[in-house]
């Protein structure tokens, strides 16, 4: 098979992703959870250092770039601006609100799921969790006409 013809592997893990966030509910709570998720993800190892929070931010950049360019540009923007409101944010504040609004955003996601009535796709393959935030940046990228 030609190269050419073969889907590129972010286009793949997208189409496999969304097998299980086709119910507009789910893909909704998705919308607000998964920047929350990884907000506060960032937030929690904030607290354990800012650099590592940076560390592990570059470290999924660079998962990010081998996927796709313009999703680790946009990518870069969205982290660039949770490290900024992270770095504003009174430091004894940051591990528990952080911890709060994680456990909460996963609840909203297993609810999602629930209504979709499918499990989450990182049960299947861990990746998924990288790949959540791409999904809703895509929603993004269609809707400004973007290419990925």
């Amino acid at each position: 098979m030609d190269q050419a013809a073969q889907p590129r592997a972010i286009d793949t893990l997208l189409a496999k992703y969304s097998e299980s966030h086709l119910n507009h509910t789910n893909e909704v709570i998705h919308f607000v959870c998964v920047p929350v998720i990884v907000f506060t993800l960032l937030g929690i190892v904030w607290w354990v250092h800012p650099f590592a929070a940076v560390a592990v931010t570059l470290l999924s950049l660079c998962y990010y770039f081998k996927l796709s360019r313009p999703f680790a540009a946009g990518m870069l923007a969205m982290s660039a601006v949770m490290l900024g409101l992270l770095s504003l944010m009174p430091p004894a504040t940051v591990l528990p609100l952080s911890l709060a609004i994680f456990v909460l955003a996963w609840i909203g996601q297993f609810i999602g799921h629930k209504i979709e009535g499918k499990k989450p796709s990182f049960f299947d393959d861990l990746r998924f969790l990288l790949i959540g935030p791409l999904f809703v940046l895509s929603f993004l990228y269609r809707r400004l006409h973007l290419a990925w």
